[in-house]
């Protein structure tokens, strides 16, 4: 049951039961002292239920969940039963019209909330944002996208301490859970404090609104009203789903070009090949192995790499792998379409025929360098 039963008001405007209203709610000016703006849709059924925001872009160039909810939007919107979507596509409009991640002043919006009215410019941004819409819900989801140079497979994260985002991550379908409070004054662990349990996706590439993760996100989000009953169907259920409590990134060695072996979504076992880093004319220098058994949960996309340097992202699963399998295999079996996900992952495996079969000599040297951290911050 949702918590907030008062009247909802958003930038001094009222939006009454069974109501769909556009707002623009000022958050800042420009140089030449015009407002500036962000575009909400309010959503709301003919009954009282759950209040749950949407939100995207607050990293600038993280544009695959503007598309999302474009498309939740237009058309045909949820036919809510009761409660209230307040959609917000674009936080970051300063970001997003330079097609930066940051701030004009280089700030990172998803480390200032709370935010204070007298600070800086993101920090006012994220306390209007804070005190104007995240405070007034039960639920939020905020959609992200992976850094410049890098894909992540679809999956939800969120503090699985707290039953509402639990209820939340498991009933949005994406095949991995990845556990963890967030970054400090990351929008959803604020949000989770302040008593609104939230939850995020994190999936494709910046700069791109991607048909997959596009799919992905909207099935989600229905998902979640279903669930809370806050509109009519059956929820579509992933082939499995786990949760992920640690991962390790593997990093290069020497410079060089990367020709992968694996794709996001990809099961790799310990010790298995997964890259490998070639000179500028082909020669191969040295071979990048799987830690440990795991899921990729994200990847370099651009294939130059300098020493250090982050390339395979490894998810390890609770669920084990040859459990995953074969669920995987029964799914295949019977047709499921779902099963082609595994493939939608945005980089291009290459020369799978050609991977190296021998264990590299460089094994036990990566061992030593490679270690498990947690789930990597949004």
């Amino acid at each position: 049951m949702p918590k907030r039963k008062r009247q909802l008001v958003i930038a001094g405007q009222r939006i009454r039961r069974g109501e769909t209203r556009d707002l623009r709610l000022k958050i800042s000016e420009t140089y030449t002292g015009e407002p500036v703006s962000l575009p909400i849709r309010v959503i709301r059924g003919p009954r009282s239920g759950p209040v749950i925001f949407l939100t995207a872009a607050v990293h600038g160039d993280e544009v695959n969940g503007t598309g999302i909810i474009r498309e939740l939007t237009f058309g045909k919107p949820p036919a809510l039963r009761n409660g209230t979507l307040i959609c917000i596509p674009v936080v970051n409009v300063f970001g997003f019209q330079r097609h930066e991640r940051y701030m004009p002043d280089r700030r990172d919006l998803n480390r200032m909330f709370p935010g204070s009215p007298n600070g800086s410019l993101a920090s006012r941004i994220a306390n209007r944002l804070f005190k104007e819409i995240i405070s007034k819900c039960d639920f939020g989801i905020d959609l992200h996208s992976a850094a410049t140079y890098r894909t992540n497979y679809p999956n939800v994260r969120g503090d699985l301490s707290i039953p509402g985002v639990r209820r939340l991550a498991q009933a949005f379908g994406c095949e991995l859970i990845a556990s963890g409070k967030g970054p400090d004054g990351a929008l959803r662990r604020v949000a989770c404090d302040a008593g609104v349990p939230t939850i995020i996706l994190e999936a494709g590439e910046v700069a791109k609104i991607e048909p997959y993760v596009m799919d992905i996100g909207l099935q989600g989000i229905h998902n979640v009203l279903i669930d809370l009953e806050m509109i009519k169907g059956t929820r579509v259920l992933p082939i499995y789903q786990t949760e992920v409590h640690r991962t390790t990134w593997v990093r290069a060695e020497l410079g060089g070009l990367l020709r992968f072996h694996v794709a996001p979504g990809d099961l790799v076992e310990g010790g298995q090949p997964i890259v490998t880093c070639e000179s500028v004319f082909g020669d191969a220098q040295s071979v990048l192995i799987a830690p440990s058994n795991g899921i990729v949960l994200g990847m370099v996309t651009h294939p130059a790499v300098n020493p250090g340097e982050p390339v395979c992202h490894i998810a390890q699963p609770r669920k084990s792998l040859k459990r995953i399998r074969k669920l995987l295999a029964q799914a295949a079996e019977h047709g499921d379409e779902q099963a082609l996900r595994l493939a939608r992952a945005g980089i291009v495996v290459q020369d799978h025929d050609d991977m190296p079969q021998a264990e590299p000599p460089m094994k036990q040297k990566q061992k030593k360098k490679t270690r498990s951290t947690s789930v990597a911050a949004e």
